[in-house]
């Protein structure tokens, strides 16, 4: 089983498409949304988990790609400002994916991209606003 967290942006003209429908029914892939954004004649915005194997999953963001959506790993969205992160580890303890947590015995937080869903818990805790979310162009 393959799976990859995901960000899409979609055109305004196919937000009104059943694209996700598309992709289980055609391409026998799962998913979970963790995050959507859709809006009538406006770019729209999915954070998704998709699940299948392999081939499956190739030929389903192929598809994606051919209709017109965007496709970006998390990891393009999601930042730590290192520079202002003070190791404090309040992000730690509310970070859903385990992406977020403390390295022993250096007490370093550290942060795994691959493994982040987009939630923004860290953001909200965070005392030094090191982390940022950029899921929007309008964000």
């Amino acid at each position: 089983m393959y799976a990859k967290v995901l960000v899409l942006r979609f055109p305004p003209e196919i937000v009104d498409k059943p694209i996700i429908t598309n992709l289980v029914r055609s391409y026998n892939l799962t998913f979970n949304i963790l995050k959507a954004q859709i809006f009538p004649r406006k770019e729209g915005l999915m954070v998704l988990e998709l699940r299948g194997n392999k081939l499956d999953y190739d030929r389903g963001i192929e598809y994606l790609k051919r209709i017109g959506v965007r496709i970006e790993p998390i990891d393009q969205s999601i930042k730590r400002d290192d520079e202002a992160c003070f190791q404090c580890g309040a992000c730690t303890a509310v970070c859903p994916t385990g992406a977020l947590y403390i390295k022993r015995p250096e007490m370093e937080v550290i942060f795994d991209s691959e493994r982040c869903s987009g939630c923004e818990w860290c953001v909200k805790v965070c005392p030094a606003h090191a982390m940022t979310v950029t899921l929007s162009e309008a964000e």
